[in-house]
């Protein structure tokens, strides 16, 4: 039992488990919608401030360079840890202004604040999410569609157990946000680190599907009671039922990390291990991970000498080598124009509901289906492009222009207001949002190659807070608080000082998803000519040398 215990504590599997723990914990960026009201009614923005104040939110969460820049020179706990500091100051102040317990902030103020607390979360990504890939690099589709999977369900996750502590109160949910996933990372700072791999990636695979059975059962399980809640009234006590039932599934992976490590004992203690295959293992993984310090210094003789020269796709290119490269650039064109709409929709949730008429209890309702159908876009793309890639030789890219034109149909839902339409662009959206992020960071990760992937990783999400402030602040913002001044002027009402500003109707924001819709469009074709240019490099064995033999 003693040697089961080490075993498990030492073992790869607890890393993994650890690392869904806290991308579980580290969505809150995502609930913006479950708290927005509050900070528009309480401090009395118009929705043009709201907008800039949740773009800090977007912009503070896809500012990763800096964590990934730290997370090149020093191990993953001093990433964790600033992540976890970070993560309960922003959100500890906010609770502080939502509960008028301090002055009222400036704006500046709250967008410092939230900006923080976002960015917060690429510090755990990079903590946990980075680590794992390099851990197994092998699986990484597989690996970063699990990953991102329970980020994206984290908004239900948490919901669940915020109600089951608070209930309704939506003012205290900072609060939560600040100390849980803060307090989960100071509990397995130690746990999530780089392990060698031995042995076939194979074998990891079938062991991450366990995992996704069993995400699989928490995700049907949050849809089920999300639909119950619509219908009936839960009692705190029965928000802690449901809570109960949450924390046993995310719990459940540990018997597999357990089963698992126990096999690894086994084997060590009955099967003779053939050293020199261990050695050469070793001697690759360290290769293509490399040592911080060695990566620093060839960086500081080479890195401005061959920008502009890089290798072929698939290599080990330097941070200079790839952000010049056409295909970087495509990719980030891609994402400027997906992402900036997708995330446009999900954070005016609460006042695109408000504004077509549908009750409190539904926009709720909305936030928890895209939350769930974000997950299901994260293992769906993330697992199956993988599928489709090993059989078809399909370019991943391709299922990035997929995504992009599906996101568009629930753009135009939004803009043309159809009778109940709101639910199926929750569940479209939602789908695609979390689509998009598996897609990004694998196809960053095979194209450029892992040496580098901590900076480059991050790079990938820098690109969405551009689409984001000019889709959500200069678009959606501008033209909702425009019909709700029309409105406003039509009824003979002047605003008073400090009053929230809201528009009523399909009015407040067709306009703005009609121009979503055009730039998401837009963006697909640029992702064509990415698919165009990998399509070669698609058609070979793109793991071939990340495989070990057993």
């Amino acid at each position: 039992m003693k040697g089961l215990v080490v075993q498990v504590l030492t073992g790869r599997w607890l890393m993994v488990f650890a690392s869904f723990l806290l991308m579980a914990n580290a969505g809150a960026s995502y609930m913006f919608g479950l708290y927005s009201n509050d900070i528009k009614s309480v401090l009395g923005y118009d929705q043009t401030t709201l907008n800039l104040i949740s773009f800090s939110k977007d912009l503070g969460a896809n500012i990763g360079v800096p964590s990934g820049l730290i997370n090149e020179v020093t191990p993953p706990w001093v990433v964790l840890s600033i992540g976890a500091v970070l993560n309960f100051f922003g959100h500890f102040m906010i609770w502080l202004a939502v509960t008028q317990r301090i002055k009222k902030p400036h704006v500046w103020q709250m967008c410092l604040y939230l900006g923080i607390g976002s960015n917060s979360h690429t510090f755990t990504n990079t903590g946990a999410l980075v680590t794992c890939v390099m851990n197994f690099p092998g699986s990484r589709g597989v690996v970063l569609g699990l990953l991102k999977g329970y980020t994206g369900i984290s908004a239900a996750v948490i919901s669940q157990i915020y109600r089951a502590f608070y209930g309704d109160d939506t003012k205290s949910f900072t609060l939560f946000v600040a100390w849980l996933p803060s307090a989960l990372s100071f509990a397995f700072i130690r746990t999530i680190r780089i392990i060698k791999a031995r042995g076939h990636h194979e074998n990891d695979v079938k062991v991450f599907f366990k995992f996704l059975y069993i995400s699989l059962g928490l995700a049907g399980f949050l849809l089920m009671i999300i639909i119950v809640e619509k219908k009936v009234t839960f009692t705190q006590s029965q928000y802690g039922g449901s809570a109960s039932a949450v924390l046993f599934l995310l719990f459940l992976p540990l018997a597999v990390v357990i089963s698992e490590e126990y096999k690894v004992l086994k084997t060590q203690r009955f099967s003779s291990i053939d050293a020199s295959s261990i050695l050469r293992t070793e001697a690759k993984i360290e290769s293509l991970v490399g040592s911080s310090s060695s990566r620093i210094e060839n960086d500081e003789v080479s890195c401005w000498r061959t920008a502009f020269k890089p290798p072929e796709i698939g290599e080990d290119y330097t941070i200079l080598q790839a952000l010049f490269s056409l295909d970087m650039i495509v990719l980030l064109s891609a994402t400027i124009c997906g992402l900036g709409g997708t995330m446009t929709m999900m954070d005016n949730l609460g006042q695109i509901g408000t504004s077509l008429g549908y009750p409190l209890n539904g926009i709720s309702t909305f936030v928890s289906l895209t939350s769930i159908w974000n997950y299901l876009g994260q293992i769906t793309i993330g697992i199956g492009s993988e599928m489709f890639i090993t059989k078809y030789k399909l370019p991943r890219p391709l299922f990035l222009t997929l995504i992009l034109m599906v996101s568009c149909i629930g753009h135009l839902l939004i803009a043309f207001n159809v009778p109940n339409g709101l639910y199926v662009a929750s569940v479209l959206t939602g789908f695609c949002f979390g689509a998009f992020w598996p897609l990004i960071y694998t196809i960053i990760s095979e194209l450029f190659g892992l040496k580098y992937y901590s900076t480059l990783y991050n790079f990938g999400g820098l690109a969405s807070p551009i689409g984001l402030y000019l889709l959500n602040v200069r678009v959606a913002g501008h033209y909702y608080d425009e019909e709700a001044k029309r409105q406003m002027e039509a009824l003979g009402v002047k605003r008073k000082a400090g009053e929230a500003l809201n528009c009523v109707g399909g009015e407040c924001f067709k306009f703005s998803f009609i121009i979503i819709t055009a730039v998401t469009f837009f963006g697909a074709l640029v992702s064509l000519v990415l698919v165009a240019r990998t399509r070669k490099f698609y058609k070979g064995d793109i793991y071939k040398k990340f495989k070990t033999t057993p």
